[in-house]
């Protein structure tokens, strides 16, 4: 038995936690459901607590190197304080919220390469490693979100890459931000060379953010320069949608002599 015990510390003949999502789709500020099963391994083991979180791959960048780390958020604790015993199931359901500024994997149908978000289940059992269960959840924008996308379409900006950096900027409140990379086409091409686009959603509505990266010149140098508008949830008409992205983009090409 004193093996036994050992060796469940390193994991081997452990608890086991398996989760199973009712639906592996989710939405910003909407909620995501399903069941956990702890199994008992080989000897009698103590769960402290049984906990659920929301992990993004997040892009870390130094000024030599740049790596990924997996970044848990809204954790939440669904259950502990019992001891399960060897071949022993004990199940429950949870609701995990998923954070307004949560990063979007999927628009129409379409995965964003790279994006990947998930939720990991752990066991906290005293003195025993656990590598816990990750379950990939496809987080699609909201109707706001996938209007302002649609509507930069229209003005001839296509999907170029995505990415979730660790960091924060203004109004963001989780440890991390995405940005949605669009190449432009037609009057856009000859002065932005790429279009970055970060949403900062809360419940009563977004911060649109685009950093415009210029085309350089002989005479005039490039460089990165922001604009930032308010939209609200409701927002979702496409058409008046692309005429305030473009107003926001001759504007920002007024100040700083694009146009």
């Amino acid at each position: 038995m004193g093996m036994k015990r050992f060796m469940s510390r390193l994991g081997v003949g452990a608890a086991e936690v398996e989760t199973v999502l009712d639906r592996p789709d989710a939405l910003p500020g909407a909620v995501v459901t399903g069941l956990t099963t702890i199994t008992g391994g080989s000897v009698d083991q103590e769960i402290e607590r049984v906990l659920v979180a929301l992990e993004a791959t997040v892009e870390v960048e130094t000024e030599d190197s740049t790596w990924h780390e997996q970044v848990t958020f809204g954790t939440q604790q669904i259950g502990g304080g019992f001891v399960i015993r060897p071949g022993e199931k004990q199940s429950g359901r949870f609701e995990l919220p998923v954070p307004w500024q949560t990063p979007i994997t999927d628009v129409a149908g379409w995965h964003l390469h790279g994006m990947k978000i998930g939720v990991r289940t752990t066991l906290s059992i005293p003195g025993a490693l656990d590598p816990g269960d990750l379950d990939p959840v496809a987080v699609h924008p909201l109707p706001v979100q996938e209007t302002v996308l649609a509507a930069l379409g229209d003005l001839g900006f296509h999907f170029h890459s995505a990415d979730v950096e660790k960091g924060h900027v203004h109004g963001s409140d989780l440890p991390f931000y995405q940005e949605i990379e669009l190449k432009p086409s037609g009057e856009y091409a000859n002065r932005i060379k790429e279009l970055e686009v970060t949403f900062l959603v809360d419940g009563a509505g977004m911060d649109v953010v685009l950093e415009a990266d210029r085309r350089g010149g002989l005479l005039h140098s490039g460089g990165d320069q922001l604009s930032r508008f308010r939209v609200g949830h409701h927002d979702t008409d496409r058409h008046a949608m692309a005429g305030a992205l473009h107003q926001q983009l001759q504007a920002l090409g007024a100040r700083r002599g694009w146009f």
